[in-house]
């Protein structure tokens, strides 16, 4: 008996080898390091080094493993980083993303810090993305108002939400005939509030024929700081030839005492020709709230040479047009404090840059 039990115990750990074997996977280091210098022109003049102008800086690890039976597990580490002074991009180390999932043939479910749709669709369907440089998204989102990327360690989305969510668990679909779809919630997890705070993400997205659209809802709900705010965006690009076409909308309606509703919308054009990129976005941001008058307009152009696959030079001119009384001036970067006043509100914005990938 005791031979027997030996013979299988021996049997079951040489086949459990050979499984883990058998199993292939691989982790990547990988970056982007992008800086710039700016120049910003409204009442006063300022020129200082950014971090990020075509594309946000970051260092990751990223890595998956085949586990058989079409499964696979996979996980991203990604810390977001601030070339100009060296600091965390987004204030905690693995600020960009954090989180592991498991793949099957019909889809990926995944858990801890995330981007969310909206993030996905600013980023992806803009000309200038969603950087802080340029006519970039960033002008409807990110640097006070109504705008949606917002969010705090006392909010149900944490650090950045909505754009990237705290504690959620994401579902994503396979891909059927172009079309695919998800689903992400993200917990509270709030001191103080055991309800009422959270995030819900609904979108889905198809890609064909040249076309690709994406549509999205998040829907951001914190009761420890009074907010409940809805957004549902859509955007689209379309590819001919060498040109690339794009444009999107934002509604945000703010159901909190705050009553910050807005909306935005961007249109944008490029055209590459061998290592050379030419484009152009106009991009508007408007109150519909509490101020309802309140108003920004972006219109920039850039340039993009390509030194390698990995390496490109850049540039950008926009102008920032802002209107409105009690409105909050507006770029699609943090604007320094006296480059405008009540006499001179708009601002003229110079990038020229370089980033690289690994």
């Amino acid at each position: 008996m005791k031979t027997k039990t030996f013979a299988l115990s021996a049997l079951a750990l040489a086949a459990s080898s050979a499984a883990f074997a058998q199993s292939s996977g691989q982790v990547t280091l990988y970056g982007t390091v992008d800086a710039n210098v700016q120049v910003l022109d409204g009442a006063a003049t300022q020129t200082r080094v950014q971090s990020g102008g075509l594309s946000g800086s970051r260092l990751g690890v990223r890595g998956q493993e085949d586990l058989g039976g079409g499964l696979r597990a996979f996980f991203t580490l990604e810390s977001g980083l601030n070339l100009d002074d060296g600091t965390y991009g987004q204030g905690t180390f693995w600020g960009r993303q954090a989180y592991v999932g498991l793949g099957t043939p019909y889809g990926n479910v995944s858990l801890g810090r995330q981007y969310s749709s909206l993030y996905t669709l600013t980023d992806q369907f803009s000309q200038f993305s969603n950087v802080a440089s340029g006519a970039s998204t960033a002008v409807i989102g990110g640097f006070g108002g109504y705008e949606p990327v917002r969010g705090s360690t006392s909010s149900a989305t944490g650090n950045g939400g909505p754009a990237r969510v705290n504690n959620s668990v994401k579902l994503e679909s396979a891909n059927y005939g172009g079309f695919s779809a998800g689903a992400l919630w993200g917990m509270g997890e709030v001191t103080g509030g055991t309800k009422g705070n959270r995030v819900a993400d609904i979108y889905g997205r198809y890609t064909g024929y040249g076309v690709d659209a994406m549509v999205s809802m998040v829907d951001d709900k914190a009761d420890v700081l009074g907010q409940n705010r809805r957004t549902v965006s859509a955007a689209a690009a379309y590819d001919w030839n060498s040109f690339r076409f794009n444009g999107g909308v934002m509604e945000v309606n703010d159901r909190s005492v705050a009553n910050q509703d807005g909306k935005g919308y961007w249109l944008g054009a490029s055209y590459r020709l061998g290592q050379h990129q030419f484009k152009g976005q106009y991009v508007e941001s408007k109150n519909a709230g509490a101020l309802p008058d309140g108003k920004t307009q972006a219109f920039g152009v850039g340039y993009q040479y390509d030194l390698s696959k990995r390496t490109a030079l850049y540039s950008s001119v926009t102008r920032f047009k802002n209107d409105g009384i009690g409105y909050v001036d507006r770029a699609a970067g943090t604007i320094p404090v006296g480059l405008t006043d009540a006499n001179n509100r708009n601002l003229t914005e110079f990038v020229a840059g370089i980033r690289h990938s690994f």
